[in-house]
């Protein structure tokens, strides 16, 4: 064979094989690190969740507010669009919604704020995967 084919076919070898750790660049924080912290995000929603449904406003409180703390966190950016930006800062604003409403007793205020933040966790992570697909594609 070809010295030139050779060395030409090594190196489109090479560059795909590095390709997929240059897309992966810039995509944020470790993704074990993001995993586990997602891992805890739908744990403490779990909890709101049951609190809601039990009644329990402390539970409500407290686990909202650990909602609240995680998505403060460096991990929790892992993408750095506006659209990622207005939905975490829409998290935050129904994390802080639970809690109030959680101090008030406002039990129906309380759901409404769980589905609210609920529907910014799929809206982002859909956002997420469409953003990381066309990393890809690119």
């Amino acid at each position: 064979m070809n010295k030139k084919v050779v060395l030409l076919t090594l190196a489109v070898f090479a560059w795909l094989n590095l390709l997929p750790a240059l897309c992966d660049q810039g995509d944020g924080p470790d993704k074990n690190k993001v995993s586990a912290l997602m891992q805890r995000k739908l744990q403490q929603s779990q909890k709101v969740l049951e609190g809601v449904a039990l009644g329990d406003f402390d539970k409500i409180g407290r686990h909202a507010e650990e909602l609240l703390d995680i998505s403060k966190v460096a991990e929790w950016r892992v993408l750095k669009t506006p659209r990622y930006q207005t939905y975490s800062a829409e998290f935050q604003r129904t994390a802080e919604n639970l809690i109030n409403n959680a101090k008030d007793k406002n039990l129906d205020a309380a759901a409404l704020a769980y589905v609210e933040m609920t529907l910014v966790c799929v809206k982002c992570h859909k956002h997420v995967r469409a953003v990381r697909m066309v990393r890809r594609d690119d």
